[in-house]
């Protein structure tokens, strides 16, 4: 059987629409900024818990605020992870839908490419990590902690090291870390609901409902913003964990400019928002979730934990592999075949960029462990130690594969469009 024409081939990676354009340049332009404050908050938390007022740090995080009575008695931990995080999460929401309706993802032979490397993506972690557990003779209870991709961290890798390197490519990474928060966030909101409540996720989702009705109306942030908040409530009340109010709230706002309208609802609401997510939630979550202990005695525990091992493992090989097993068999068994700009090296390189987990793992680690369980201090070490060991080794390969580039480009060789 012989092999389709490149004409009627479908490219895996291919160049940027208009709207994925300007995804991506609002990605690159805030995302370096907010990847510096999320290392800096961990950095002061891990440098704070290992100091001699670590016990200070334990008092704060553990200082509870709130009324009982609406269950909102959380500490201060708490609040950083429950509260702060939905910010976050409500620009992730704003951002896939534009992604979904003006960019990469609103065409099918394209989304399809993303999607099922992300899937790969996070199946093979989640496999690994189930197999060193299972073999320890432990449990495969926190299977979901090495799926995510730190989209902050991520992009801010491949801009650093990256520089020469095709558009294609950084636009593949961008809508794969989208897709893979799309998942994650299917994730915790089904598998890490506790005690669910129907009535007040009932209530909440009629909250977000009345939210998508006046948002579409222009109304002013003044009744926008205690309606998020009512939802953010009435979802944590529900058992459903309450960064999940900030994703729906994100999909209910209108992703094209309408009549009168220059830029649409959801870019000017993201433009708001994300240096409040970049500058202050994500920080300040990263400054209570990152305090573990590295004390020698700490980081022998943490190697010798089947959960952190699986862990590190899924983040440092199983994302890698995960992305390019799913990318490999597509283009062998479809008509689908690599941008002529982008090299299987390259992908390698970006493919190993995104075993860096950091906020979305740290998140799903605290869901998977509480506080008195004695893997949850050894997950977060594999978490910081596997994403740290992701980001050197990929922007290695990221700085080679630049360099293999300029050679190209000095000696003749095809040039690729870059982002400079």
């Amino acid at each position: 059987m012989t092999d389709p024409t490149p004409e009627r081939r479908t490219r895996v990676i291919g160049p940027l629409t208009p709207g994925s354009l300007r995804n991506l340049a609002d990605t690159l332009r805030a995302e370096n900024a907010g990847a510096i404050l999320l290392l800096l908050g961990a950095v002061v938390a891990l440098v704070w818990a290992n100091s001699p007022w670590a016990g200070g740090y334990a008092a704060l995080s553990d200082t509870v605020v709130g009324p009982a009575a609406l269950h909102l008695d959380l500490t201060v931990a708490q609040w950083a992870t429950d509260g702060l995080l939905a910010i976050f999460f409500f620009v992730v929401g704003l951002e896939l839908k534009r992604e979904m309706v003006d960019g990469q993802l609103r065409r099918p032979s394209t989304a399809i490419v993303p999607i099922l490397a992300a899937v790969g993506g996070m199946a093979v972690p989640a496999l690994v990590y189930t197999v060193v557990n299972l073999q320890a003779g432990g449990s495969s209870e926190g299977w979901a902690i090495p799926v995510a991709t730190d989209i902050a961290f991520a992009v801010a890798v491949l801009t650093v090291f990256g520089k020469r390197l095709p558009t294609a490519l950084r636009a593949f990474l961008l809508t794969l870390a989208v897709v893979d928060d799309l998942l994650g966030i299917v994730v915790i909101a089904v598998f890490y609901a506790v005690g669910l409540q129907i009535v007040w996720l009932g209530v909440s989702l009629l909250t977000i409902a009345v939210f998508a009705v006046l948002v579409r109306r222009r109304t002013t942030a003044w009744l926008l913003v205690p309606l998020a908040v009512l939802a953010w409530t009435f979802m944590h009340m529900s058992g459903v964990h309450a960064t999940i109010a900030g994703v729906i709230l994100g999909f209910t706002v209108p992703a094209l400019a309408r009549s009168g309208e220059t830029v649409s609802r959801a870019e000017r609401l993201e433009h708001v928002w994300r240096p409040v997510s970049a500058g202050l939630a994500v920080p300040v979550f990263a400054l209570f979730a990152a305090g573990v202990s590295m004390s020698p005695s700490a980081l022998a525990d943490a190697v010798s934990d089947p959960a952190a091992q699986g862990v590190a493992l899924g983040l440092v090989l199983g994302k890698p592999v995960g992305i390019l097993l799913a990318t490999f068999l597509l283009v062998r068994l479809t008509k689908a075949t690599l941008d002529p700009s982008v090299r299987w090296p390259d992908l390698a390189a970006v493919s190993v960029v995104a075993g860096v987990g950091f906020t979305v793992s740290l998140l799903i680690g605290e869901l998977s462990f509480d506080a008195g369980s004695p893997h949850g201090e050894n997950v977060k070490a594999a978490i910081l130690l596997g994403s740290l060991a992701a980001a050197a080794l990929g922007g290695a390969l990221l700085t080679w594969r630049t360099r293999v580039q300029a050679r190209r480009d000095v000696t003749g060789g095809q040039p690729s469009a870059s982002v400079r």
